[in-house]
């Protein structure tokens, strides 16, 4: 089998509390103990329901840290893409997102229902509702992107049914008003494929006086120690899931 889906993506932030506090309170993240509580150089974040060691990375790099330039001047990454379960919880993440001041659009491309956010430091993602493929009808599929109408939407669609991931047999199972799973199409065990979960935690050592953020990582520096347990999980158990 070859790659499957999107894991994990990795951001630097100017401040690290910051970011964890928009990430948590805003679209429900959970810091994990990959690193000290009170670290102000590194965080790691598991989006609500997922079953990923981790779904975001934040490396600080201080308040003097210029903006992305990325699709301005230089080549870079456009956004993340957070996936939702219901069209309930696309209605919440708005109305967080709103409260924040983290809502800079939205739109209706047809087969998905997207919201435009921005962080602290201004790094744009979107989080996504898409409709079930048995549910897909001609209009879905040649709509031109329009301005996204939710209440319209949860009328056709019903404000609790279950978006593409959880009927292709995956099981986002967040609550709330936070992104259901990691990213994209990222959501918990697809069917017949092991999934791996720690089973203690995670033991942090800072890294050489100098080294980079890049040196955190257990690839460079060896700085993480886990326990494994891995299982086969099937469609029909994942689905079963709450």
């Amino acid at each position: 089998m070859g790659i499957f889906r999107l894991n994990h993506a990795v951001l630097y932030v100017r401040d690290v509390v910051a970011s964890v506090r928009f990430y948590t309170e805003v679209l429900g993240f959970q810091r994990l103990d990959m690193t000290p509580p009170d670290s102000t150089t590194a965080a790691f974040l598991r989006a609500p329901g997922s079953t990923n060691d981790h779904d975001l990375g934040l490396f600080a790099l201080g308040p003097a840290a210029g903006p992305s330039l990325a699709g301005r001047s230089t080549v870079g990454l456009y956004h993340l893409a957070w996936e939702v379960d219901t069209l309930d919880t696309l209605e919440e993440t708005a109305e967080a997102l709103g409260r924040a001041g983290a809502l800079v659009g939205s739109s209706d491309h047809g087969t998905t229902k997207s919201l435009y956010g921005k962080d602290p430091d201004g790094l744009e993602f979107e989080v996504v509702w898409i409709i079930p493929a048995d549910l897909l009808d001609d209009d879905a599929r040649s709509a031109p992107r329009r301005p996204l109408d939710i209440a319209k939407e949860k009328a056709r669609f019903g404000g609790q049914t279950h978006g593409r991931g959880r009927s292709a047999g995956h099981n986002p199972s967040g609550s709330g008003g936070s992104p259901s799973a990691a990213l994209l199409h990222s959501t918990a065990c697809p069917p017949l494929i092991t999934c791996c979960t720690p089973t203690r935690s995670t033991r942090w050592r800072s890294p050489a006086p100098g080294r980079s953020a890049r040196g955190y990582g257990w690839r460079s520096s060896r700085a993480w120690t886990r326990a494994w347990t891995c299982s086969a999980r099937s469609a029909s158990t994942s689905a079963t899931r709450t």
